[in-house]
């Protein structure tokens, strides 16, 4: 009894001597700077589902530790230093403490923590920032270059971390980190924010017996939550220079496909309500690797509606250059090998049309 006395004193004292070595502060302090569509929440804790999202800091003191809680389940990417350090699953309404880094030498260091999961799965908000007493934060500043990609299922890195193309979905194996959006962003060293769903196409979803589903990205694109709220967004959070669309095999899926009209109508005020809100933005409009004959019909429609408008532009078409072989994972969708020729074909396109250099470093 004495000794289990004892030792919980003991475990007291050392909690109080942790507590007394570090201080907490919010998810919403100044030295956080985070990218993507967020709720920054009265109580000082941000919350996001949007894949990709992403938040960044530069912090001293050796350590680093969050407190967070998840609607659904999410996975992260933590990157230290430049370095990509381990993937995290959040999960659990109840905020826990989760640590990013620690025991790490003196000077400063660059953390990065990156939602690589979609919104359907789950809803992250973070609560606190826990550093060490004498830690301090700044912000990143961000990048010259910014892109935004509106995407499906590609987009969002799904089944890119599984080995096969018949392989089930599962949450653990979607990295957007390996899609295209974010290899092409990482070549031009450029910052970016997916918004992006599986299953989701202009104005049709994967499958639908209906023409126009109840939901697709064109209800989507205008919010700040994915799939966890209807508010609107603002589009004031970034301000891309460039813009890729890559929307469509889901809208011409089997079952009941939509109009020509149906799909380009909405890929035009899309398009439209974009320039609204970036005066001046590039936008490219990309022609999906798996795209049938009705779906490249209804794009050389939109090519036809869009021939008068400044700065926008129809990308090369990616016919068979991804295997069934090799470069496919779960549900046949490209794995990490897939994504990056995606990428690879995508990057002399964006170069000419923005004038970005092309350069020797690795596509990766």
């Amino acid at each position: 009894m004495r000794k289990t006395i004892i030792i919980t004193i003991f475990a007291i004292i050392c909690m109080a001597a942790q507590a007394a070595s570090q201080k907490t502060l919010t998810a919403a302090d100044q030295g956080i700077t985070y990218t993507g569509r967020v709720d920054f929440k009265a109580d000082g804790s941000v919350s996001y589902d949007w894949t990709g999202v992403y938040w960044q800091t530069d912090f001293t003191g050796g350590y680093l530790a969050i407190e967070a809680s998840e609607a659904g389940e999410s996975w992260h990417n933590l990157f230290i230093d430049g370095q990509w350090v381990r993937k995290l699953h959040i999960t659990g309404t109840t905020p826990q403490r989760i640590v990013l880094a620690e025991k790490l030498g003196k000077g400063t260091h660059r953390l990065r923590l990156q939602k690589c999961t979609e919104g359907q799965n789950g809803c992250t908000t973070i609560h606190h920032i826990i550093v060490a007493a004498n830690g301090t934060l700044s912000p990143v500043a961000p990048r010259e270059r910014m892109i935004e990609i509106y995407g499906d299922s590609y987009t969002c890195g799904y089944g890119t971390e599984s080995p096969r193309y018949d392989d089930p979905f599962r949450v653990d194996t979607e990295n957007c980190d390996q899609a295209y959006g974010c290899i092409i962003a990482r070549y031009f060293d450029a910052d970016y924010a997916l918004t992006a769903h599986s299953g989701q196409g202009m104005v049709r979803d994967w499958g639908d017996a209906k023409q126009i589903s109840d939901v697709n990205m064109s209800t989507r694109y205008t919010q700040v939550y994915d799939d966890h709220g209807t508010a609107p967004y603002a589009f004031d959070r970034y301000r891309p220079q460039l813009v890729m669309i890559n929307l469509g095999t889901n809208d011409f899926s089997p079952v009941a496909i939509p109009t020509d009209e149906q799909y380009v109508s909405a890929y035009v005020k899309m398009i439209d309500t974009i320039r609204q809100h970036y005066p001046g933005v590039t936008i490219l409009c990309i022609t999906p690797h798996s795209a049938g004959r009705y779906l490249k019909a209804a794009l050389s429609l939109l090519r036809e509606r869009i021939a008068t408008y400044d700065r926008v532009f129809m990308a090369n078409p990616l016919d068979d250059i991804v295997t069934v072989e090799r470069d496919m994972g779960a549900d046949w969708h490209p794995n990490y090998q897939g994504q990056k020729k995606i990428a690879m074909t995508l990057i002399p396109q964006i170069s000419a049309i923005m004038g970005w250099e092309l350069t020797d470093k690795p596509i990766k």
